[in-house]
């Protein structure tokens, strides 16, 4: 599995990948790429037609993933699977290494730079660590400045927040909007299906 942001890095990864197993029997794949995963290409690479490279490319629409290229490599072991079972183990593999590795959500969110006093910090540190806000940057000078991705919807009552814990004693500077990683789970996926 690897992210990918043009077809030309898909099709170069998928040939280090061949190339860096040169007995291997088949080294299926499938991508989707694109705002609207407009493009989106599967390779059976020998394997009986419909088998490999489809299953592979069911298991990443279905999982919503984006810009992600999967490659499967088949060593023959000397048994015929026949065309379910080549199904099977071309799914199987492409779900398993996505549970394994996780899936994450982009999701863009503005920095916030919070300037307080040093004896503030602990206090800081504490809410942020409470509300599973990642610390992005803390710079320290006259006073400290730490810097956090906040989303657009919640800044306000984020600020609030900090306004009440700190007295007013604390002074917002809002940066640029950036993509953040949020861990997405099966469990948000079906909250999200449930409400739609």
């Amino acid at each position: 599995m690897a992210r990918i942001s043009t077809e030309d890095q898909a099709k170069k990864l998928i040939a280090t990948i061949t190339k860096d197993n040169p007995k291997a029997n088949h080294n299926c794949f499938a991508y989707v790429l694109g705002d609207q995963d407009q493009i989106q290409r599967e390779s059976d690479n020998g394997e009986p037609s419909g088998t490999a490279g489809v299953p592979i490319l069911e298991v990443l629409k279905m999982n919503e993933l984006h810009n992600v290229l999967a490659v499967v490599t088949r060593y023959f072991g000397g048994i015929k699977l026949g065309a379910g079972g080549l199904i099977r183990a071309y799914s199987n593999a492409t779900s398993t290494t996505i549970d394994q590795l996780g899936i994450v959500n982009l999701v863009t969110k503005k920095e916030l730079i919070i300037t307080i006093d040093y004896n503030q910090l602990d206090s800081l540190n504490y809410f942020l660590t409470q509300k599973s806000i990642p610390v992005e940057d803390t710079a320290y000078a006259t006073d400290v400045k730490v810097t956090v991705p906040v989303g657009q919807s919640s800044m306000a009552d984020f600020k609030q927040q900090l306004m009440d814990l700190f007295s007013g004693n604390v002074h917002f500077t809002e940066g640029q909007d950036k993509l953040f990683e949020e861990p997405f789970s099966r469990q948000q996926r079906e909250k999200k299906d449930q409400q739609q």
